[in-house]
């Protein structure tokens, strides 16, 4: 929200404006490897647990999504004071409110892949200038 000139009343941030709060979170939540990594973490799960789990996922991308889904307060980092030392990721429970809508979005891309990979070779498939 931002915040009039001549009060502090803030007032309402248009939906699809530049500096609207969530546009950094859309990006989060919208990225590949964030879903991937909160449709890994049903339960507390070590770095090398999630990077097996995530073909293809470098370790520094990994280590990038997981500071910005930490930060964004989606999950929590917890070291293990075991040797070597470890650490572990789970959800926080605003990670687990985002479960739900999550879900239904992951359902639906699995659900429409078959149409949506057509649609891309119908789309390919089209003389160039059309």
């Amino acid at each position: 929200m931002d915040t009039d000139a001549t009060s502090l009343t803030p007032r309402p941030m248009p939906r699809f404006s530049a500096e609207c709060p969530s546009r950094p979170i859309l990006d989060q939540i919208a990225d590949k490897w964030s879903m991937m990594v909160l449709a890994v973490l049903e339960q507390p799960t070590r770095f090398n647990d999630i990077k097996r789990q995530l073909e293809g996922v470098t370790q520094r991308v990994l280590t990038q999504t997981l500071r910005r889904l930490e930060r964004n307060g989606l999950i929590r980092r917890r070291v293990l004071e075991t040797s070597p030392v470890g650490v572990e990721y789970s959800l926080t429970p605003l990670g687990e409110s985002f479960r739900e809508p999550f879900t239904r979005l992951y359902d639906w891309t699995v659900e429409h892949s078959d149409e949506v990979l057509s649609a891309q070779q119908q789309y390919d498939g089209r003389p160039s200038g059309r």
